[in-house]
Protein backbone atom coordinates (compact mmCIF):
# COMPACT_ATOMS: atom_id res chain seq x y z
CA UNK A 1 0.00 0.00 0.00
CA UNK A 2 1.36 3.31 -1.29
CA UNK A 3 0.26 6.90 -0.67
CA UNK A 4 -0.03 10.09 -3.21
CA UNK A 5 2.01 11.78 -0.88
CA UNK A 6 5.36 9.63 -0.23
CA UNK A 7 7.91 12.47 0.13
CA UNK A 8 10.84 12.70 -1.69
CA UNK A 9 13.84 10.56 -0.07
CA UNK A 10 11.78 8.43 2.03
CA UNK A 11 13.32 5.59 3.78
CA UNK A 12 11.22 2.69 4.23
CA UNK A 13 10.33 2.19 7.97
CA UNK A 14 9.92 -1.70 9.72
CA UNK A 15 6.35 -0.63 10.88
CA UNK A 16 5.38 -0.42 7.92
CA UNK A 17 3.20 -3.78 7.23
CA UNK A 18 1.73 -3.49 10.74
CA UNK A 19 0.08 -0.23 9.52
CA UNK A 20 -1.09 -1.46 6.64
CA UNK A 21 -2.88 -4.74 8.14
CA UNK A 22 -4.57 -1.98 10.64
CA UNK A 23 -5.53 0.11 7.79
CA UNK A 24 -6.73 -2.99 6.17
CA UNK A 25 -8.44 -4.15 9.98
CA UNK A 26 -10.09 -0.56 10.92
CA UNK A 27 -11.49 2.49 9.63
CA UNK A 28 -8.49 5.05 11.49
CA UNK A 29 -4.81 4.39 13.01
CA UNK A 30 -3.05 6.86 15.18
CA UNK A 31 0.45 6.61 14.82
CA UNK A 32 1.83 7.98 17.91
CA UNK A 33 5.52 8.24 19.05
CA UNK A 34 8.42 11.09 19.64
CA UNK A 35 9.05 13.96 17.54
CA UNK A 36 11.28 13.45 14.49
CA UNK A 37 11.07 10.27 14.80
CA UNK A 38 9.76 9.73 11.21
CA UNK A 39 5.36 9.24 11.77
CA UNK A 40 4.43 12.29 9.81
CA UNK A 41 6.43 10.64 6.88
CA UNK A 42 5.58 6.60 7.25
CA UNK A 43 1.75 8.14 7.42
CA UNK A 44 1.83 10.02 4.34
CA UNK A 45 3.39 7.53 2.26
CA UNK A 46 -0.54 5.68 2.99
CA UNK A 47 -2.20 9.44 2.56
CA UNK A 48 -3.93 10.64 -0.41
CA UNK A 49 -4.26 13.95 1.62
CA UNK A 50 -3.42 15.85 4.68
CA UNK A 51 -4.61 18.49 7.51
CA UNK A 52 -1.65 19.28 9.83
CA UNK A 53 -2.90 21.00 13.05
CA UNK A 54 0.51 22.44 14.12
CA UNK A 55 -0.34 25.17 10.68
CA UNK A 56 -2.21 27.99 12.77
CA UNK A 57 -5.21 27.93 9.54
CA UNK A 58 -5.91 24.47 10.07
CA UNK A 59 -6.14 24.31 13.60
CA UNK A 60 -8.58 27.14 14.02
CA UNK A 61 -10.60 25.69 11.48
CA UNK A 62 -10.92 22.75 13.29
CA UNK A 63 -11.19 24.41 16.78
CA UNK A 64 -14.59 26.11 15.07
CA UNK A 65 -15.54 22.35 13.78
CA UNK A 66 -13.68 19.37 14.20
CA UNK A 67 -14.94 18.00 10.94
CA UNK A 68 -13.57 20.44 9.08
CA UNK A 69 -9.67 18.61 9.63
CA UNK A 70 -11.05 15.26 8.49
CA UNK A 71 -11.99 16.48 4.69
CA UNK A 72 -9.75 15.09 1.82
CA UNK A 73 -9.52 12.30 -0.28
CA UNK A 74 -8.86 9.14 1.98
CA UNK A 75 -6.71 7.97 3.60
CA UNK A 76 -7.02 11.25 4.97
CA UNK A 77 -4.08 12.15 7.36
CA UNK A 78 -4.42 14.32 10.75
CA UNK A 79 -1.06 15.52 11.51
CA UNK A 80 -0.50 16.33 15.29
CA UNK A 81 -4.61 15.66 16.41
CA UNK A 82 -3.95 16.39 19.89
CA UNK A 83 -3.44 19.61 19.10
CA UNK A 84 -7.16 19.99 18.81
CA UNK A 85 -8.52 16.71 21.13
CA UNK A 86 -12.41 17.28 19.62
CA UNK A 87 -10.42 15.72 16.56
CA UNK A 88 -10.43 12.33 18.16
CA UNK A 89 -14.35 12.15 18.91
CA UNK A 90 -14.77 13.50 15.12
CA UNK A 91 -12.95 11.04 13.53
CA UNK A 92 -14.91 8.27 15.26
CA UNK A 93 -18.09 9.46 13.97
CA UNK A 94 -16.78 9.87 10.68
CA UNK A 95 -15.86 5.98 10.75
CA UNK A 96 -19.30 5.46 11.66
CA UNK A 97 -20.82 7.41 9.28
CA UNK A 98 -19.53 6.08 6.26
CA UNK A 99 -20.54 2.52 6.81
CA UNK A 100 -17.53 1.28 8.81
CA UNK A 101 -15.01 1.06 5.73
CA UNK A 102 -11.78 0.63 6.46
CA UNK A 103 -8.45 2.92 6.15
CA UNK A 104 -10.01 6.32 5.69
CA UNK A 105 -8.49 8.34 8.55
CA UNK A 106 -4.83 8.41 10.06
CA UNK A 107 -3.95 10.53 12.55
CA UNK A 108 -0.57 11.00 13.94
CA UNK A 109 0.47 12.21 17.35
CA UNK A 110 3.44 13.37 19.85
CA UNK A 111 2.03 13.99 22.96
CA UNK A 112 -0.59 11.88 24.58
CA UNK A 113 -3.39 13.70 25.98
CA UNK A 114 -2.83 15.29 29.84
CA UNK A 115 -5.93 13.56 32.24
CA UNK A 116 -8.04 16.83 31.60
CA UNK A 117 -8.01 16.99 28.27
CA UNK A 118 -9.33 12.77 27.97
CA UNK A 119 -11.73 13.99 30.27
CA UNK A 120 -13.24 16.15 26.88
CA UNK A 121 -12.96 12.84 24.82
CA UNK A 122 -16.02 11.22 24.55
CA UNK A 123 -15.33 7.91 23.13
CA UNK A 124 -12.27 4.96 23.44
CA UNK A 125 -12.20 4.63 19.35
CA UNK A 126 -12.78 0.65 20.34
CA UNK A 127 -13.44 -1.41 17.04
CA UNK A 128 -12.62 1.99 14.62
CA UNK A 129 -9.30 3.20 16.32
CA UNK A 130 -6.60 0.98 16.22
CA UNK A 131 -3.23 2.58 18.03
CA UNK A 132 0.43 2.13 16.55
CA UNK A 133 3.69 3.50 18.55
CA UNK A 134 6.28 4.38 16.23
CA UNK A 135 10.43 4.73 17.69
CA UNK A 136 13.03 6.40 16.33
CA UNK A 137 15.18 4.40 13.30
CA UNK A 138 16.39 0.99 14.72
CA UNK A 139 20.17 -0.02 13.28
CA UNK A 140 18.38 -2.61 10.95
CA UNK A 141 16.91 0.03 9.31
CA UNK A 142 19.38 2.66 9.28
CA UNK A 143 21.48 -0.04 7.30
CA UNK A 144 24.21 -0.05 10.12
CA UNK A 145 23.08 -3.92 10.84
CA UNK A 146 23.49 -6.68 8.63
CA UNK A 147 20.15 -8.27 9.56
CA UNK A 148 21.06 -11.65 9.17
CA UNK A 149 19.45 -12.54 13.17
CA UNK A 150 16.03 -12.39 13.65
CA UNK A 151 14.43 -11.75 16.68
CA UNK A 152 11.51 -13.48 15.97
CA UNK A 153 12.90 -16.38 14.73
CA UNK A 154 14.79 -17.11 18.07
CA UNK A 155 11.31 -17.72 19.64
CA UNK A 156 10.61 -20.29 16.79
CA UNK A 157 13.81 -22.03 15.19
CA UNK A 158 16.49 -24.09 16.34
CA UNK A 159 18.68 -23.89 13.41
CA UNK A 160 20.59 -20.88 14.05
CA UNK A 161 22.64 -19.64 11.53
CA UNK A 162 25.90 -17.92 12.02
CA UNK A 163 26.53 -14.53 10.64
CA UNK A 164 29.42 -12.37 11.20
CA UNK A 165 29.51 -8.38 11.25
CA UNK A 166 32.73 -6.57 12.23
CA UNK A 167 31.62 -4.16 14.87
CA UNK A 168 33.90 -1.29 16.90
CA UNK A 169 33.66 0.34 19.93
CA UNK A 170 33.84 3.84 17.83
CA UNK A 171 30.84 2.64 15.89
CA UNK A 172 28.61 1.90 18.82
CA UNK A 173 30.41 5.70 20.46
CA UNK A 174 28.76 7.18 17.32
CA UNK A 175 25.71 5.20 17.42
CA UNK A 176 24.48 6.02 20.70
CA UNK A 177 25.32 10.46 19.57
CA UNK A 178 23.79 10.52 16.61
CA UNK A 179 20.81 7.78 17.47
CA UNK A 180 18.56 7.30 15.40
CA UNK A 181 16.56 10.50 14.29
CA UNK A 182 15.57 10.05 10.36
CA UNK A 183 16.88 13.32 9.39
CA UNK A 184 20.16 12.24 10.62
CA UNK A 185 21.13 10.21 7.72
CA UNK A 186 21.91 12.38 5.11
CA UNK A 187 24.50 14.52 7.29
CA UNK A 188 27.74 14.22 9.01
CA UNK A 189 28.40 13.21 12.13
CA UNK A 190 29.24 16.35 13.50
CA UNK A 191 26.31 18.37 11.94
CA UNK A 192 24.25 14.94 13.33
CA UNK A 193 25.38 15.46 16.96
CA UNK A 194 23.00 18.45 17.03
CA UNK A 195 20.08 16.76 16.43
CA UNK A 196 19.32 15.54 19.76
CA UNK A 197 20.58 18.54 21.36
CA UNK A 198 18.07 20.67 19.02
CA UNK A 199 14.92 18.13 19.79
CA UNK A 200 15.51 18.54 24.02
CA UNK A 201 15.92 22.82 23.73
CA UNK A 202 12.41 22.18 21.08
CA UNK A 203 10.41 20.29 23.97
CA UNK A 204 11.86 22.85 27.01
CA UNK A 205 11.23 25.95 24.67
CA UNK A 206 7.52 24.92 24.34
CA UNK A 207 6.11 21.52 25.16
CA UNK A 208 7.39 22.20 28.71
CA UNK A 209 6.27 25.56 28.61
CA UNK A 210 2.80 25.10 27.19
CA UNK A 211 2.23 22.11 30.06
CA UNK A 212 2.50 25.18 32.53
CA UNK A 213 5.63 23.79 34.01
CA UNK A 214 8.94 25.50 34.67
CA UNK A 215 12.17 24.13 31.87
CA UNK A 216 14.59 24.26 34.47
CA UNK A 217 13.14 21.80 36.69
CA UNK A 218 12.30 19.55 33.54
CA UNK A 219 16.28 20.25 32.44
CA UNK A 220 17.29 18.92 36.10
CA UNK A 221 14.97 15.97 36.04
CA UNK A 222 16.24 14.96 32.48
CA UNK A 223 19.36 15.23 33.73
CA UNK A 224 18.83 12.98 36.74
CA UNK A 225 17.46 10.47 34.47
CA UNK A 226 20.61 10.39 32.31
CA UNK A 227 22.91 10.30 34.51
CA UNK A 228 20.85 7.20 36.29
CA UNK A 229 20.49 5.38 32.97
CA UNK A 230 20.16 1.35 32.65
CA UNK A 231 18.93 1.80 36.74
CA UNK A 232 15.94 1.18 39.10
CA UNK A 233 16.44 4.64 40.71
CA UNK A 234 14.85 5.78 43.65
CA UNK A 235 12.57 9.16 43.55
CA UNK A 236 15.00 10.16 46.37
CA UNK A 237 17.94 10.12 44.43
CA UNK A 238 16.65 11.51 41.07
CA UNK A 239 15.79 14.99 43.05
CA UNK A 240 18.71 14.59 45.27
CA UNK A 241 20.32 14.46 41.44
CA UNK A 242 18.53 17.31 40.27
CA UNK A 243 19.48 19.62 43.20
CA UNK A 244 23.11 18.45 42.78
CA UNK A 245 22.64 17.68 47.18
CA UNK A 246 21.49 21.17 48.02
CA UNK A 247 18.26 20.20 49.99
CA UNK A 248 17.03 23.83 49.73
CA UNK A 249 16.69 23.60 46.05
CA UNK A 250 14.89 20.61 46.13
CA UNK A 251 11.71 19.67 44.87
CA UNK A 252 8.88 17.53 46.50
CA UNK A 253 8.09 13.91 45.43
CA UNK A 254 4.58 14.66 43.80
CA UNK A 255 6.72 18.03 42.01
CA UNK A 256 8.87 15.29 40.10
CA UNK A 257 6.63 12.75 39.25
CA UNK A 258 4.38 15.55 37.75
CA UNK A 259 7.43 15.93 35.32
CA UNK A 260 8.02 12.43 34.87
CA UNK A 261 4.20 11.56 33.86
CA UNK A 262 5.05 14.64 31.66
CA UNK A 263 7.91 12.92 29.73
CA UNK A 264 6.75 9.59 29.23
CA UNK A 265 3.32 11.49 27.22
CA UNK A 266 5.94 13.44 25.36
CA UNK A 267 7.38 10.11 24.66
CA UNK A 268 10.56 11.03 25.26
CA UNK A 269 10.83 8.14 27.99
CA UNK A 270 9.61 4.39 28.40
CA UNK A 271 9.84 2.36 31.67
CA UNK A 272 10.88 -1.03 31.45
CA UNK A 273 8.62 -2.86 34.27
CA UNK A 274 10.00 -5.90 36.27
CA UNK A 275 9.31 -9.49 35.74
CA UNK A 276 8.51 -12.88 37.92
CA UNK A 277 7.41 -16.43 36.82
CA UNK A 278 5.03 -17.09 36.92
CA UNK A 279 2.69 -14.71 35.04
CA UNK A 280 0.28 -14.23 38.21
CA UNK A 281 3.40 -13.80 40.79
CA UNK A 282 2.44 -10.83 43.14
CA UNK A 283 6.42 -10.41 42.80
CA UNK A 284 6.37 -9.51 39.00
CA UNK A 285 4.30 -5.84 40.17
CA UNK A 286 6.78 -5.44 43.25
CA UNK A 287 10.54 -4.83 41.18
CA UNK A 288 10.74 -1.32 40.57
CA UNK A 289 10.52 -0.03 36.78
CA UNK A 290 13.62 1.38 34.68
CA UNK A 291 13.02 4.17 32.82
CA UNK A 292 14.72 4.63 29.27
CA UNK A 293 14.90 7.19 26.77
CA UNK A 294 13.16 6.63 23.64
CA UNK A 295 16.75 7.13 22.38
CA UNK A 296 20.14 6.91 23.22
CA UNK A 297 21.35 9.95 21.71
CA UNK A 298 19.11 11.90 24.04
CA UNK A 299 20.97 10.78 27.55
CA UNK A 300 24.13 11.39 25.50
CA UNK A 301 23.50 14.91 24.71
CA UNK A 302 22.24 15.50 28.24
CA UNK A 303 25.40 14.01 30.13
CA UNK A 304 27.24 15.84 27.40
CA UNK A 305 28.58 12.98 25.85
CA UNK A 306 30.09 12.75 22.65
CA UNK A 307 32.02 9.94 20.72
CA UNK A 308 35.40 11.20 21.84
CA UNK A 309 34.80 11.69 24.90
CA UNK A 310 32.52 8.22 25.91
CA UNK A 311 35.62 6.46 24.35
CA UNK A 312 37.17 7.34 27.30
CA UNK A 313 34.48 6.47 29.57
CA UNK A 314 33.33 3.02 28.98
CA UNK A 315 30.73 3.05 32.01
CA UNK A 316 28.78 5.81 30.63
CA UNK A 317 29.16 4.53 26.82
CA UNK A 318 27.67 0.64 28.51
CA UNK A 319 24.66 2.64 29.97
CA UNK A 320 24.09 4.16 26.70
CA UNK A 321 24.62 1.19 24.80
CA UNK A 322 21.85 -0.43 26.62
CA UNK A 323 19.54 2.02 25.99
CA UNK A 324 20.05 1.48 22.29
CA UNK A 325 19.69 -2.15 22.71
CA UNK A 326 16.43 -1.41 24.51
CA UNK A 327 15.60 1.11 21.66
CA UNK A 328 15.89 -1.59 18.98
CA UNK A 329 14.32 -4.56 20.78
CA UNK A 330 11.09 -1.97 21.19
CA UNK A 331 11.49 -1.33 17.84
CA UNK A 332 11.33 -5.06 16.57
CA UNK A 333 8.64 -6.14 19.39
CA UNK A 334 6.39 -3.41 17.48
CA UNK A 335 6.35 -5.12 14.07
CA UNK A 336 5.05 -8.55 15.31
CA UNK A 337 1.48 -6.86 16.80
CA UNK A 338 1.11 -10.22 19.47
CA UNK A 339 -1.20 -9.29 22.01
CA UNK A 340 1.28 -10.20 24.38
CA UNK A 341 4.26 -8.67 23.45
CA UNK A 342 5.96 -7.15 26.00
CA UNK A 343 9.96 -5.84 26.93
CA UNK A 344 10.95 -6.23 30.93
CA UNK A 345 14.07 -7.14 33.09
CA UNK A 346 14.59 -9.11 35.90
CA UNK A 347 15.66 -8.89 39.61
CA UNK A 348 15.62 -10.65 42.51
CA UNK A 349 16.37 -10.24 46.06
CA UNK A 350 19.44 -12.88 45.46
CA UNK A 351 21.24 -10.25 43.34
CA UNK A 352 20.17 -11.78 39.85
CA UNK A 353 19.54 -9.04 37.34
CA UNK A 354 18.91 -10.00 33.30
CA UNK A 355 18.63 -6.90 31.37
CA UNK A 356 15.91 -7.79 29.16
CA UNK A 357 13.04 -10.57 28.97
CA UNK A 358 11.43 -10.62 25.86
CA UNK A 359 8.07 -11.76 25.38
CA UNK A 360 6.16 -13.15 22.30
CA UNK A 361 3.64 -15.59 21.42
CA UNK A 362 3.11 -17.73 24.58
CA UNK A 363 7.07 -17.83 25.13
CA UNK A 364 9.94 -15.89 26.53
CA UNK A 365 13.12 -15.12 26.17
CA UNK A 366 16.08 -13.70 28.05
CA UNK A 367 18.48 -11.31 26.78
CA UNK A 368 21.71 -9.53 28.71
CA UNK A 369 23.03 -6.30 26.82
CA UNK A 370 27.12 -6.25 27.26
CA UNK A 371 29.67 -3.45 25.96
CA UNK A 372 32.04 -5.71 24.01
CA UNK A 373 31.89 -9.97 23.60
CA UNK A 374 35.00 -9.72 25.85
CA UNK A 375 31.99 -9.80 28.47
CA UNK A 376 30.14 -13.16 27.18
CA UNK A 377 30.90 -15.24 29.25
CA UNK A 378 29.86 -13.87 32.20
CA UNK A 379 26.71 -12.65 30.82
CA UNK A 380 26.07 -16.30 29.40
CA UNK A 381 26.72 -17.76 33.48
CA UNK A 382 24.29 -15.08 34.18
CA UNK A 383 21.52 -16.40 32.12
CA UNK A 384 21.72 -19.84 32.97
CA UNK A 385 21.23 -19.47 36.24
CA UNK A 386 17.89 -17.43 35.58
CA UNK A 387 16.86 -20.58 33.58
CA UNK A 388 17.65 -22.56 36.15
CA UNK A 389 16.11 -20.93 38.62
CA UNK A 390 12.67 -20.79 36.50
CA UNK A 391 13.07 -24.05 36.12
CA UNK A 392 13.80 -25.29 39.39
CA UNK A 393 10.21 -25.20 40.62
CA UNK A 394 8.22 -27.68 39.11
CA UNK A 395 5.09 -27.33 40.67
CA UNK A 396 5.08 -23.91 39.09
CA UNK A 397 5.11 -25.13 35.91
CA UNK A 398 7.57 -22.18 33.95
CA UNK A 399 7.95 -22.70 30.31
CA UNK A 400 11.81 -22.89 29.09
CA UNK A 401 12.88 -19.97 27.65
CA UNK A 402 12.85 -20.15 23.68
CA UNK A 403 16.40 -18.69 23.81
CA UNK A 404 18.93 -16.73 25.95
CA UNK A 405 21.22 -14.23 23.97
CA UNK A 406 23.93 -11.86 25.14
CA UNK A 407 23.51 -8.81 22.52
CA UNK A 408 27.12 -7.09 22.85
CA UNK A 409 28.41 -3.93 20.73
CA UNK A 410 32.07 -4.67 19.85
CA UNK A 411 32.11 -8.12 18.26
CA UNK A 412 32.39 -10.12 14.95
CA UNK A 413 30.79 -12.99 15.58
CA UNK A 414 27.18 -13.92 15.94
CA UNK A 415 27.14 -17.64 17.02
CA UNK A 416 25.54 -19.90 19.96
CA UNK A 417 27.61 -21.25 22.43
CA UNK A 418 27.91 -24.84 23.63
CA UNK A 419 25.70 -23.91 26.88
CA UNK A 420 23.01 -22.84 24.16
CA UNK A 421 23.30 -19.40 25.25
CA UNK A 422 23.68 -17.14 21.48
CA UNK A 423 25.83 -14.52 21.87
CA UNK A 424 25.04 -11.76 18.84
CA UNK A 425 26.31 -8.59 18.37
CA UNK A 426 23.65 -5.61 17.68
CA UNK A 427 24.42 -5.21 14.44
CA UNK A 428 23.42 -8.29 13.28
CA UNK A 429 19.88 -8.06 14.55
CA UNK A 430 16.46 -8.03 13.17
CA UNK A 431 12.97 -8.25 13.32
Amino acid sequence: MAGELTPNGYRKRLVERRLDTLLRSFGCVELTGPKWCGKTWTALSRAASVTKLDRLADREAALVDPSLALLGETPHLVDEWQEVPAVWDAARRFVDDSGSKRGLLLLTGSTALRSDQRAKVHHSGAGRIARLKMYPLSLAESGDSTGEVSLERLFTEEDFKPARRETSIEEIALWCCRGGWPANLELDDEAALETARQYLQAVLDANVIDEGKSPAIALAALQALALNASRAVTYKTLINDMSHGEGSRAVSEETLVSYLEMFDRFYLTEELPGWEPPLRSKARVRVKPKRYFVDPSLAASLVGATPERLLRDMQTLGDLFENLVLRDLRVYLSTYGMLDDRLSYYRDDKGLEVDAIIEHAGRWGAVEIKLSDAKADEAAANLVRLRDKVLKNAAARNSEPAFLAVVVGRGALAYRRPDGVHVIPVATLAP
